[in-house]
């Protein structure tokens, strides 16, 4: 999915006022988050017309933390503009961390019984 002229008139007065030179354009932005909400694909499989990944993805975190991206979707759907759900919850496993005897890690405590058990 792309925004259309009108769409992005509509949400332009919500998005931040770029600071300094900006080197992927915000529309470019919108369409990327677009595009990554559609296919599902994670940020580095982003195609290469969107601009760096990294890029958008700074900018678009930024945007979440803001707020911005929330009234963005609220505006583009109030008058069904585009159907679109923030209802989704993504996990990676790079950024959740889990301890040791969670993982499956075998407990000290199974080489101190077998060491007991030769000695007597």
């Amino acid at each position: 999915m792309r925004l259309t002229d009108s769409q992005y008139e509509r949400i332009a007065p919500l998005l931040p006022t770029p600071r300094g030179k900006l080197t992927v354009p915000q529309r470019q932005v919108m369409d990327a988050l677009f595009y990554i909400a559609k296919e599902g694909c994670s940020w580095r499989g982003l195609p290469p017309e969107f601009g760096p990944w990294h890029t958008i993805y700074m900018r678009l975190n930024r945007w979440a933390k803001a707020g911005v991206l929330e009234r963005v979707v609220t505006e583009l759907q109030r008058d069904q503009l585009a159907g679109l759900e923030l209802d989704a919850l993504s996990l990676d496993s790079t950024i959740i961390k889990l301890h040791a005897d969670g993982a499956g890690a075998l407990r000290k405590r199974g080489a101190r019984r077998s060491a007991a058990r030769g000695a007597a």
